[in-house]
């Protein structure tokens, strides 16, 4: 798991919600590549994908998880 309580106050600090989703998910991507995960299943089922969740899903990708 990963939270944006997780980041440094300067990485917050002054940015949008979608910028610190994206930042969230890069920090996921690094947990995750620190357990040897490198593929991982996003199930959004009937749920819009768009705003914050897309951002973070876009981080976790920059930060070399596959989906």
């Amino acid at each position: 798991s990963a939270s944006d309580r997780e980041l440094a106050a300067k990485e917050v600090k002054g940015k949008k919600p979608v910028e610190i989703a994206h930042e969230v998910g890069k920090l996921l991507a690094k947990k995750a590549k620190d357990a040897k995960i490198a593929r991982v299943v996003f199930d959004r089922r009937d749920k819009r994908y768009h705003g914050r969740v897309k951002a973070l899903a876009e981080g976790a990708r920059e930060g070399g998880l596959e989906f």
